[in-house]
């Protein structure tokens, strides 16, 4: 009788720890396919596997926000597809670049001798749009071999009192142990421009913390962590973030020989005919950038195709289109104009509309001055008015 007992309540004592370990297994996959975060962590962890595996090292030790980082901004140098070699022109700043950037990282015992051949800290490439400010940053990834981490506000940004500033040590505790890392920071003056008194109290914070992470990093004289920024307007960034980036290269409007040398590397591998006259071309695209380049070959390459789809409709049919050739780039060049003019043509178009004749400056101020006025005496009527109103009222009283 008591063991009979005995073996009822050692199968109870099972059936309540089975079940309760059975409620635990499915809440605990419940709560795994509920976290929003599951596939950011998984690619994560994907991610850091194929970077640990070009370093040759194994799986580094990462926090929530390093990992958070990771999924979003790093980069593997060996997926970036833009060398020097694809960017035409600019041989004077790719040669200045390659010495003082990518030479540190690639060769850092050569520069291990002393405080002055300490790697590169800060470089600021500056420039019109346009020009391949971002090209050559990823150029200078590709060539270096060094981890690109590029750094977004918006992965920056979080709603909890803290976090941006955790998010922010986490870039650069994660570069230091990525290293070599390159930080980029596209259009940095959005970023770290001028420091105002109307700021935002966790943007403020997010430049001080980035600053004081800068600096720290050049105590370090070993450690090849190099932050590269871009902007089209070095003239709002802070004075604190320009004297942390001592290296400044102008990325200017290409010249004549320099606009033919990016065509040749645009064109290069298309099917075009080899009769075509880069310099002729080239001095006909005065004030184009290398985009304006690239929207202008982008544009006569269809012209082979539509002259196909001509051929198709009148019956005869072609197995390819034909080679694109110098008329297809002048007709482009003589129907279409570059974005900047296009936009100041519109601008100036729109002012001077015949449906809606707009006055002149001079006749809109002497209009807004002509409503001040009116409003104003209006104003003062209504205040005289007042007074006697009140005079009336205590009268009848």
């Amino acid at each position: 009788m008591g063991s009979s007992s005995e073996t009822k309540v050692l199968q109870e004592l099972l059936l309540y720890a089975a079940s309760a370990a059975l409620s635990c297994l499915v809440l605990f996959v419940g709560l795994r396919h509920l976290d929003p975060n599951r596939e950011a962590t998984k690619k994560a962890v994907e991610q850091k596997k194929e970077i640990a595996k070009r370093l040759g090292r194994p799986l580094i030790q990462t926090n929530p926000y390093e990992q958070d980082v990771i999924a979003c901004d790093v980069i593997n140098p060996d997926r970036i597809d833009v060398e020097f070699n694809s960017i035409g022109g600019l041989h004077n700043i790719k040669e200045a670049l390659y010495e003082l950037v990518i030479l540190p990282l690639r060769r850092p015992e050569l520069f291990s001798h002393g405080k002055l051949l300490g790697p590169q800290k800060g470089v600021l490439l500056y420039g019109p749009p346009g020009t391949g400010k971002t090209m050559l940053a990823k150029a200078i990834a590709k060539e270096s071999g060094a981890v690109f981490i590029n750094v977004r506000v918006s992965n920056l940004m979080s709603k909890w009192f803290g976090d941006a500033q955790k998010l922010v040590a986490a870039v650069f505790s994660l570069a230091y142990k990525l290293q070599p890392a390159i930080i980029f920071i596209d259009e940095v003056d959005s970023f770290l421009g001028q420091r105002r008194s109307t700021d935002q109290e966790a943007m403020a914070n997010m430049k001080t913390e980035f600053m004081a992470l800068w600096d720290g990093f050049t105590t370090d004289q070993n450690a090849r962590v190099m932050v590269l920024a871009a902007t089209n307007r070095p003239s709002e960034l802070d004075e604190a973030i320009l004297r942390r980036l001592p290296q400044a290269f102008e990325i200017g409007m290409p010249d004549r020989r320099e606009r033919a040398d990016i065509l040749k590397v645009i064109l290069k591998g298309e099917c075009v005919e080899r009769n075509i006259d880069f310099n002729y071309i080239a001095s006909l695209c005065d004030g184009y950038t290398g985009s304006d380049l690239f929207e202008l070959c982008k544009k006569a390459a269809y012209l082979p195709i539509k002259d196909l789809l001509d051929q198709e409709k009148k019956g005869k049919k072609h197995q390819e289109p034909r080679p694109m050739t110098q008329t297809d780039l002048e007709k482009v060049l003589a129907t279409s104009k570059r974005t900047g003019v296009a936009a100041t043509e519109y601008n100036r178009s729109s002012s001077q509309s015949p449906g809606w004749p707009r006055q002149s400056s001079d006749d809109d101020d002497h209009v807004h001055a002509t409503i001040n006025q009116l409003s104003k005496l209006v104003v003062s009527q209504i205040l005289n008015l007042q007074p006697d109103s009140r005079d009336e009222v205590n009268e009848e009283h």
